[in-house]
């Protein structure tokens, strides 16, 4: 009885709820390409930035294990990541379009794949503006297989901030609102900056929902200060649902059981509709997951075993008009056929599959309804959920055409304001 009272309160609210923009990819990945990992190791964040030395690692599976040939190019592009104008030896020193020499094959494993593994910069490449970039990986027929955004960061100026419940008392217990100020190492650096700073911030490493566009409200000495409150808020959201497949022999966190056909199948416990549960903290990684395994000599990247893993969404009717997708960073957050869930009205719930590395994985439902993309339809909106920010400070300084990043801030909800 309380699902099928949650479930006609969900369909209530669709037509309530905050709504944003997720793009699926315009290009899809091929399904023999998995577990796309590219970031800083050096930094626990799944956001892929870099500041002087520092290195980015890429990642990736080709389930074929046939040893396949994959190149990689990098691209330039503004803060709204629109391609830029500039040619390539303006914004690289160096050649891109290189083979992908470092791979291995999986060890000991059920599902046999190759590993492949890239630094960005390497010896053929370095990357000579800061800003924002993308890195594409293509096969040997000059077939484009997947593509990742990251960041090239030259500080130019502080960031500091924290984050606050929103004084809007309409929001006061979903919302999470941002304040913040740039601090400039002198006084007018920044010439103009309500027309040539660009301000993004995104929430957990996501960018579909990211606030952009916010013009500073007071400037005193060198600090520009933004005190915006309903402009710079964002749904708080919940705490991810995760589950633990590092070890398949046993049970892991939130797994029902595990059952060995070709490969393994690992079935987790019914997910329900927390919307309008109590509100719960659990340590999560903000949508993040982690590679793992404790067989062999953890060696990880190759010795890792893929498995199938079900999903299920308890729901005692199905949503009308409404699509259900698993997102995660595990997918770079983008609904796929894959990560869309069935309903099954003889279990009275929706289901998935989808077939994971061995790790740690955090996971969330997003609906698709008429109106939009609702994030948190299914798991409700607490001003307590423990949330990352990251400032994005863009600078284009006059008679210049590209969009330098000068400015890197994180702040974290876990001990909000009032």
């Amino acid at each position: 009885m309380k699902l099928f009272i949650l479930s006609l309160l969900m369909v209530s609210n669709l037509l309530n709820g905050l709504f944003c923009k997720i793009k699926s990819n315009d290009h899809s990945i091929p399904p023999k390409i998995k577990t796309i990992i590219f970031k800083n190791y050096n930094q626990k964040s799944a956001l892929p930035v870099i500041t002087g030395n520092e290195i980015l690692k890429l990642s990736f599976d080709d389930l074929s294990a046939n040893e396949n040939d994959y190149y990689f190019k990098i691209s330039y592009h503004n803060s709204d990541w629109s391609e830029s104008n500039l040619f390539k030896n303006e914004y690289l020193i160096g050649i891109d379009n290189i083979r992908i020499s470092e791979f291995e094959n999986s060890f000991n494993t059920l599902k046999r794949y190759t590993n492949y593994r890239l630094e960005i910069p390497n010896n053929s490449i370095q990357l000579k503006l800061s800003g924002n970039y993308m890195l594409h990986v293509y096969n040997s027929n000059d077939e484009l297989e997947f593509s990742r955004k990251f960041l090239y960061l030259k500080p130019k100026i502080e960031v500091k901030g924290n984050v606050f419940r929103t004084r809007n008392l309409d929001f006061f217990l979903t919302h999470q609102n941002i304040k913040f100020e740039l601090i400039q190492s002198k006084v007018g650096y920044i010439q103009n900056p309500s027309e040539n700073l660009k301000i993004v911030i995104i929430q957990n490493d996501q960018w579909f929902n990211q606030i952009t566009d916010l013009k500073p409200q007071f400037k005193e000495n060198s600090i520009l200060k933004y005190r915006y409150d309903i402009s710079s808020s964002f749904e708080a959201g919940n705490e991810y649902l995760f589950f633990d497949t590092k070890d398949l022999r046993i049970n892991g966190i939130n797994t029902s059981f595990i059952d060995l056909e070709e490969i393994y199948q690992v079935y987790l416990y019914t997910d329900i509709p927390r919307k309008y549960s109590p509100y719960t903290f659990s340590q999560d990684l903000n949508g993040d997951f982690e590679v793992r395994t404790l067989l062999g000599t953890q060696k990880s990247d190759i010795e890792a075993d893929y498995s199938w893993v079900y999903f299920t969404l308890a729901a005692s009717i199905e949503l009308p008009e409404t699509e259900i997708y698993i997102l995660g960073n595990f997918n770079n957050y983008e609904p796929t056929d894959s990560s869309l869930l069935i309903y099954n009205k003889s279990l009275e719930a929706y289901e998935a599959k989808i077939l994971l590395k061995q790790g740690f994985y955090n996971y969330k439902y997003v609906a698709k309804t008429f109106s939009g993309w609702n994030l948190n339809l299914i798991s409700g909106n607490f001003y307590q959920t423990e949330n990352n920010y990251k400032i994005l400070v863009y600078y284009r300084p006059p008679g210049e055409i590209y969009d330098q990043l000068i400015g890197f801030g994180e702040l974290n909800s876990e001990n909000i304001l009032n």
